[in-house]
């Protein structure tokens, strides 16, 4: 199925300059809001306690935090695990001491909800903020090690100005994705970290069928001694594989709205996350990628040869 025919000749690297442009602006806006509001850390990050309780018979998650508004706790992460009647909520509070009282305080709240012994607290556990420190730490670590074997990964497949495309344009995702939870407040967990390494794969999954198809195309020309400009070399393959990269991300996006819209709070921003990673992935695998690419070098070593020896024939 082709939604666009290969042969389409839009002029994509014509824009490039102006969706760099816009990029720029993506950036520094995200940048700001990064260093003015901050990402708003769940308790993964932050510390806190967690309180499973089971009812015996399935509440509605709104009824619970319906319970809980009144006593302060109307923003706590509530979410079921297990079975149906089995719910699990967690208080961002940054002093142990305090979780004892804030466990009775739920159940006393829940009690008066759903009527006297129909809600059993079975685990408290408190979360310090240390664990969360460590965690943060965890969370950069799988990031940038993955920036850095993607890098090495793409210089050895390709050359060294494709890396470098590639992970700038990973590099811009990530920033974007970010700067999105810091503008909405959203809460940034474990969850959105998860999140932030599969947008990582998504958009390199893009970028390496676009350079992908710009090499063979080069390949193909050398052998024919016919070494073509490069920028057209690019966009033609922009072109090729639209319908591909269209099609995919649309299928991919069906999704994700559904998880957003029906799947509940508890992936509501692993959902969030990978709506912004996807669209500004497909984005940069465009104009981000392969115009980086392309500054880093007018011709491969290989395209310099081949023109040489073109050149040199009588």
């Amino acid at each position: 199925m082709e939604l666009i025919r290969p042969d389409t000749h839009i002029d994509f690297l014509g824009k490039r300059k102006i969706a760099m442009s816009i990029s720029g602006a993506m950036l520094l806006i995200s940048i700001i809001m990064l260093l003015v509001r901050g990402l708003n850390f769940g308790i993964d990050f932050t510390g806190g306690t967690e309180v499973e309780t089971r009812f015996t018979q399935p509440p509605a998650i709104a009824e619970v935090r319906e319970a809980l508004s009144p006593k302060g706790y109307g923003g706590a992460i509530i979410q079921q695990y297990g079975s149906p009647t089995e719910i699990m909520i967690r208080v961002q509070n940054g002093d142990s001491k305090a979780s004892a009282a804030i466990s009775n305080t739920v159940l006393d709240a829940l009690n008066a909800k759903f009527g006297a012994h129909q809600v059993e607290m079975r685990r408290v556990e408190y979360i310090g903020p240390q664990v969360g420190k460590e965690l943060a730490r965890a969370g950069i670590l799988a990031v940038l090690f993955a920036m850095i074997a993607i890098f090495g990964y793409v210089m050895l497949r390709f050359e060294f100005r494709y890396a470098v495309g590639a992970d700038l344009a990973l590099v811009h995702d990530t920033t974007i994705v970010l700067g999105a939870f810091a503008i909405t407040g959203m809460e940034f967990n474990l969850t959105v970290v998860a999140a932030v390494l599969t947008v990582i794969g998504y958009s390199l999954n893009d970028t390496i069928v676009v350079f992908d198809r710009i090499r063979e195309t080069n390949t193909a020309n050398r052998k024919r001694k016919n070494p073509d400009n490069e920028m057209k070399v690019a966009n033609d393959a922009i072109n090729q594989t639209l319908s591909r990269t269209l099609i995919t991300s649309f299928t991919v996006l069906i999704v994700l709205l559904s998880l957003f819209f029906l799947g509940g709070e508890v992936i509501h921003g692993f959902a969030f996350a990978l709506l912004v990673g996807v669209v500004v992935g497909t984005y940069s695998s465009i104009y981000i990628a392969s115009p980086i690419m392309l500054m880093m070098k007018g011709r491969s070593k290989a395209d310099e040869e081949a023109v040489k020896e073109l050149e040199a024939r009588p």
